[in-house]
């Protein structure tokens, strides 16, 4: 039956995509899908509450991660820290996670960050910050995820500020981490990380860092949006450091990769497409790249919408699609992000990803959809 969406008239789907549940372990590439936490719909809180999450529906979604085989990429940017979500309930997002990866068997790694500080801070500060978030995320057994700080890209003066504070950090690590290295574009308090708003120099300040502490620098995470910068730093990386895409713009080709290397994945888009995401990973494991592509490939219309600018809103498509596949029961977001996109914007989300049969059951996602529609305002 046609349901008539802002940009036209739409026959949904009756049928989702058949790609079975679980498999094989993942062997050609290490994959981490960025999780989205779910927000507690019935908490009596304001915008500047902190953050109420339904524990049972946030971890359910990660148990739909791991059954699939996917790892997961705890209290990242998706999980919207700094925007909505703030250091204690990353903390406790953290703990409660990390326990529920190892009662399944599921593989995580956390994000590690400075958003503990509210106000102008030391690079000790800094330095401390991180710390004490490092020391959380090894205790809890999963891996560490340096993220890129809005703290020390206020108060660093130069590169040498950043070689400095991470040398530290490294040091301090127990195990070997991910550093990710997160643009503007996703967040504008970043601009000119790595000491340089030029990327070339940026750049080599960050393979720096790496060169110089190879043993305690498991991968790199780049999310710049720009696949020929990525590959660049890709074929510079010391043998044995991976590379983790974040391009959420260009994944099937950085996966599939090239006669000189490839590259792992650590993406947010995955959170809408873990299941489908996993297929095309096996069919990559069996050497069929051109049979990836035609699984993965599709889906990038899809990822370009939910990322198109202002890209740090791209959380809330995420949740969106979410709530149509059934993963939750309501579009409510920490921090009331939900309003954070147009309705001709989660419109089209909702018709890019009902052609590519992501909806586990396709009339419940035509059904939350009419329901959007006819709380704001109806169809013309």
């Amino acid at each position: 039956m046609t349901i008539h969406l802002p940009q036209g008239p739409y026959e949904p789907r009756t049928t989702p995509l058949d790609l079975g549940r679980g498999g094989s372990p993942l062997a050609s590439r290490t994959v981490f899908s960025a999780a989205h936490v779910v927000a507690d719909p019935y908490a009596d809180i304001s915008p500047d509450s902190p953050a109420a999450v339904d524990w049972d529906a946030t971890l359910a979604f990660r148990r739909h991660l791991w059954s699939h085989g996917l790892g997961v990429a705890e209290a990242m940017d998706t999980a919207q820290r700094g925007m909505g979500l703030d250091w204690a309930g990353a903390a406790e997002l953290i703990r409660r996670s990390a326990a529920e990866a190892k009662s399944v068997g599921g593989r995580i790694a956390c994000g590690v960050g400075t958003d503990q500080l509210t106000g102008p801070a030391t690079l000790a500060e800094v330095r401390a910050a991180y710390e004490e978030q490092l020391a959380l995320v090894e205790e809890s057994g999963a891996q560490a995820i340096l993220m890129a700080s809005r703290a020390l890209a206020a108060a660093a003066k130069g590169p040498e500020d950043y070689l400095e504070t991470y040398a530290h950090l490294l040091r301090q690590a127990s195990e070997p981490v991910v550093l990710h290295w997160l643009g503007p574009m996703f967040d504008p308090a970043l601009d000119g990380y790595w000491g340089s708003s030029d990327l070339d120099t940026a750049t080599a300040t960050f393979l720096k860092v790496i060169a110089e502490h190879p043993d305690k620098v498991d991968g790199i995470k780049i999310s710049l949006l720009d696949a020929e910068r990525e590959i660049d730093v890709r074929r510079r990386l010391p043998g044995g450091v991976r590379c983790y895409t974040g391009d959420d713009f260009n994944y099937p080709e950085l996966i599939a990769g090239d006669d000189q290397g490839f590259s792992h994945a650590l993406l947010g888009i995955f959170d809408p497409l873990g299941p489908l995401a996993a297929h095309a990973v096996r069919v990559l494991d069996t050497g069929d790249t051109q049979g990836f592509r035609d699984l993965l490939d599709p889906t990038v219309e899809l990822s370009r919408h939910l990322f198109q600018a202002p890209t740090r809103f791209y959380k809330t498509g995420v949740v969106f699609l979410a709530w149509l596949a059934g993963h939750q029961d309501h579009f409510t977001m920490v921090g009331g992000l939900q309003s954070a996109r147009s309705l001709p914007h989660l419109a089209k989300a909702y018709e890019l990803a009902d052609r590519l049969g992501l909806f586990p059951d396709p009339e419940l996602a035509e059904s939350r959809m009419r329901a959007l529609l006819a709380v704001n305002g109806g169809t013309r």
